[in-house]
């Protein structure tokens, strides 16, 4: 028996009582979009799941392949009236049993979806403002760069972000060096270079920042870099924005009292969407 909200139940009415993401967040994940039926950026996101995966030394089943977990998302997005435009994560969690250390490492997943409002991406023009989370610091390693189920800095970041009226917060380092924001990468333009933290500082490697990234590269008069922001560089920028795959690209307006323009932002939505007008879902040719 277990206690679940004050009434005891048998373990079994349960999944989560032995599940090692609830347990000790031994999972990782994938968000992802599905625009008419096709996965955005699929080869992306496979990859950084099989890559994460390996990192946490879980065994990869042999029929983890694009091709399978492709089959699976769209299935469920289908099968919900969902294919016009949602949303999906896959979550892949290590089979229960033993403590820190696993009785095995083999896997289960469990995917969920959700509808979205636009196939296309759409630039939210409206004020948006930011500051920098100090309570807790991203450590520069592996895991940090990989979507494990550990987000407690993101929880707690996002609490102090509605607490004191801030749309999203900016995450730094132990070196106290700009990391990302709470929900994406962060890219910041000064005068005609366009720079986002390298992913050795400990920020994600995101799949929307890839597609960014290539499409920035070649912007006529755009020089492209990653290379460390501290956070007095914040406050010399022409523009600052977010990118993750759901949103794309979130302009911010504010940072404590600098404004920031959204011109580039603009611009890439607009490149963005062209590739996806193309029928480019999968991938940004280089």
């Amino acid at each position: 028996m277990i206690n679940f909200n004050g009434t005891l139940v048998s373990q079994d009415a349960n999944i989560v009582a032995q599940n090692r993401g609830f347990l000790y967040g031994d999972a990782v994940f994938e968000t992802v979009k599905i625009v008419n039926s096709k996965i955005l950026f699929l080869e992306d996101h496979y990859f950084r799941l099989m890559s994460s995966m390996r990192v946490i030394r879980m065994e990869i089943p042999m029929n983890f392949t694009m091709e399978y977990l492709e089959e699976q998302i769209v299935a469920l997005v289908k099968n919900n009236g969902l294919e016009s435009s949602s949303r999906a994560r896959i979550t892949v969690y290590r089979n229960e049993g033993g403590y820190y250390l696993p009785q095995n490492n083999t896997v289960s997943f469990l995917i969920q979806a959700i509808s979205l409002e636009n196939t296309l991406y759409a630039l939210d023009e409206k004020e948006y403002e930011v500051d920098l989370y100090k309570d807790f610091y991203v450590t520069k390693h592996l895991l940090s760069s990989i979507k494990t189920t550990n987000r407690l800095i993101n929880v707690t970041g996002s609490i102090y972000a509605s607490e004191n009226g801030l749309d999203n917060c900016i995450l730094l380092n132990d070196s106290k060096n700009v990391v990302e924001a709470l929900q994406g990468n962060v890219f910041m333009l000064k005068g005609k270079v366009l720079i986002t933290p390298p992913v050795s500082e400990g920020c994600l490697n995101g799949v929307m920042r890839k597609q960014i990234l290539k499409i920035a590269e070649k912007l006529e008069g755009i020089e492209v870099v990653e290379e460390i922001i501290s956070p007095f560089d914040i406050q010399k920028a022409d523009e600052l924005f977010v990118t993750n795959v759901i949103k794309g690209i979130q302009p911010i307006t504010k940072y404590r009292k600098k404004e920031f323009s959204i011109e580039i932002s603009k611009v890439l939505v607009a490149r963005l969407n062209e590739f996806l007008n193309l029928g480019n879902y999968s991938v940004i040719s280089e």
